[in-house]
């Protein structure tokens, strides 16, 4: 509903079993507008005590808008379990229907608030923090594992932090995207450049990025320009390059499309096309993963002020190297936010 200056303000409602209802009044969600609990009892049937509230307020808003509502349709977001959508259904009066992204009541979720912008920024800077301070733990010999525990360590030591998901793959191994960390593969320090693609959750909201790094081991004057490394670091240079181009097309109205062939284009343009095999990014908050998504088909979502993404192009070479550089922008009129801070510098500086 709208207040007096025309803001929404949600009517928010919990259906909650009677003997968790102190619990969930102790969780003291931070939301604006209107709060309601509703308890069942053991020997009630939650469907039932649900469908008839929603029935109770469906009359009470037809009595004072003068309408008559001869069926209520819910929509039931990506959250919803399959058996609470089903149970809704079998009710009368009640019909099912499918959430679209693209819908105005989408939008909710998808523009964030100041305070939400304030979240994702805290989380997605502590977690780059987090990967650079674990740069400088790293050494010759340490396996994918042993690091992939320090850097969970290292985010857990901020209080509220709890990392949901890490990767840490070195060289070749890279160039498969969402493989898992192994203790067999050790670092050679010389040769390998390290991918950490790590995620968390700060207060509900969360964080995803992605860091392409080398130790401090080497320096551009010592590097053959024919060496296997100096191939490399030219991948790295193009990735870097197919970000930069993609923070250029974020804008208000512009195609989800847009945003990721202006990527995808740089990257192809240098002859690795067949190696970015994936969207270049999704929408981020509540989960790490939320529609929209920026695949080069969808021309259905145009960009709006306050949605939040990732920007993850990458080059994944199988037997050689894969590099990914991750970031998560906030849509402005005039220029983009980069909500996980500074992006990498170089190589040697994530």
């Amino acid at each position: 509903m709208a207040n007096s200056v025309g803001k929404i303000i949600a009517r928010t409602t919990f259906l909650v079993p009677a003997f968790e209802l102190s619990r969930a009044l102790e969780l003291h969600i931070p939301l604006d507008g209107l709060m309601r609990y509703i308890a069942w009892e053991e020997h009630e049937d939650p469907f039932e005590v649900l469908t008839q509230y929603l029935e109770q307020s469906r009359l009470t808003r037809a009595k004072r808008k003068g309408h008559h509502y001869r069926e209520v349709h819910v929509v039931c977001d990506d959250e919803m379990r399959l058996f609470i959508a089903q149970g809704i259904d079998q009710r009368d009066g009640f019909r099912v229907v499918t959430y679209d992204y693209t819908a105005q009541y989408a939008l909710v979720k998808q523009i964030k608030s100041p305070r939400e912008v304030a979240l994702l920024r805290a989380a997605n800077t502590l977690t780059v923090e987090g990967i650079r301070a674990v740069q400088g733990c790293a050494y010759d010999g340490i396996s994918e594992l042993e690091l992939s525990r320090g850097l969970d360590d290292v985010l857990r030591s901020v209080p509220g932090v709890e990392p949901f998901f890490d990767l840490v793959l070195f060289g070749e191994n890279a160039a498969c995207p969402h493989c898992s960390s192994s203790s067999q593969r050790k670092l050679n320090a010389l040769e390998d450049f390290i991918l950490i693609d790590v995620g968390v959750h700060l207060h509900g909201y969360s964080s995803d990025v992605c860091r392409t790094f080398l130790l401090p081991n080497h320096t551009t004057d010592l590097i053959d320009p024919l060496s296997p490394m100096a191939k490399k670091l030219e991948v790295w240079q193009i990735v870097m390059d197919a970000q930069t181009a993609s923070l250029e097309a974020f804008h208000p109205g512009a195609f989800a499309a847009d945003i990721d062939l202006a990527a995808r284009k740089v990257i192809e343009s240098a002859g690795y096309g067949r190696g970015f095999t994936h969207r270049l990014g999704h929408g981020i908050g509540i989960k790490a993963h939320e529609p929209p998504y920026l695949n080069k088909g969808n021309r259905k979502t145009k960009l709006r002020s306050g949605m939040a993404f990732t920007s993850e192009p990458g080059i994944y070479l199988p037997g050689d190297v894969g590099v990914r550089h991750e970031d998560v922008i906030l849509v402005r009129e005039k220029e983009v936010d980069i909500l996980s801070g500074t992006r990498a510098q170089s190589p040697w500086k994530p």
